[in-house]
């Protein structure tokens, strides 16, 4: 009996698209389902009763949620083109890099932008020294993991794409090459790779759906 693969996602959510990459980088057959998250897919609240949120992997029937959760599922599952490392050490600092990410970039508000000048101010000091400990992890490898894209890049998958679309948005280059050479490094050999192209949402439609989300912001902190 043929596995079946599912993933409920959002185009334009980075938490989906790493999922997205993994399977990819996995080579597993999968069915997407687009997720409307104004309008909540009946299946979705089955699946995910408890945060109500993408992204959802179902497979053989059985949902798993939240993406750090998902990718190490996947890992586990499907042992060709591992994405964490072998070594009980390095798949620590692994997880330690990817949670720093995590909790660093993906859940730091809009200040570095958007709310008084102070606070863009604040905001990006303290954005540039957290781009200077990634450099300083990433300094002399090509990916987080080594030789190959793995479980941290996955995370930084983000950083890679988001970064151009942010400075479309705002017209401001905040990671520039004097100041981060080794993150762009980075980030273009990251960006060479067709799995992770295949993954990006379409840029003009992501700008417009940042600016959008950023005007929403902004009228709710008014």
């Amino acid at each position: 009996m043929a596995e079946q693969v599912k993933l409920f996602g959002m185009w334009a959510s980075p938490y989906s698209r790493r999922v997205e990459l993994a399977l990819k980088l996995k080579g597993i057959q999968y069915e997407y389902i687009e997720e409307d998250l104004s309008n909540k897919s009946p299946l979705l609240l089955k699946y995910n009763p408890v945060h109500k949120k993408i992204p959802v992997l179902v497979h053989n029937g059985k949902p798993i949620v939240e993406s750090q959760v998902i990718l190490e599922y996947i890992d586990e599952t499907w042992k060709n083109n591992p994405i964490l490392p072998q070594h009980p050490y390095d798949r620590a600092m692994a997880r330690f890099w990817a949670n720093f990410i995590e909790e660093k970039f993906m859940r730091t508000p809009w200040r570095a932008y958007v709310g008084t000048k102070e606070e863009q101010e604040q905001a990006r000091e303290e954005g540039f020294e957290l781009l200077k400990m990634l450099e300083n992890e990433l300094n002399g490898k090509d990916f987080f993991g080594g030789e190959t894209i793995g479980y941290v890049d996955i995370f930084g998958f983000s950083l890679a794409v988001w970064h151009g679309v942010v400075r479309e948005v705002f017209g401001v280059d905040l990671i520039t090459e004097n100041k981060f050479p080794v993150f762009l490094k980075w980030s273009r050999k990251f960006n060479e790779i067709d799995v992770v192209n295949e993954c990006r949402p379409p840029v003009e439609k992501h700008i417009a759906y940042m600016r959008a989300r950023i005007e929403a912001f902004k009228s709710a902190t008014k």
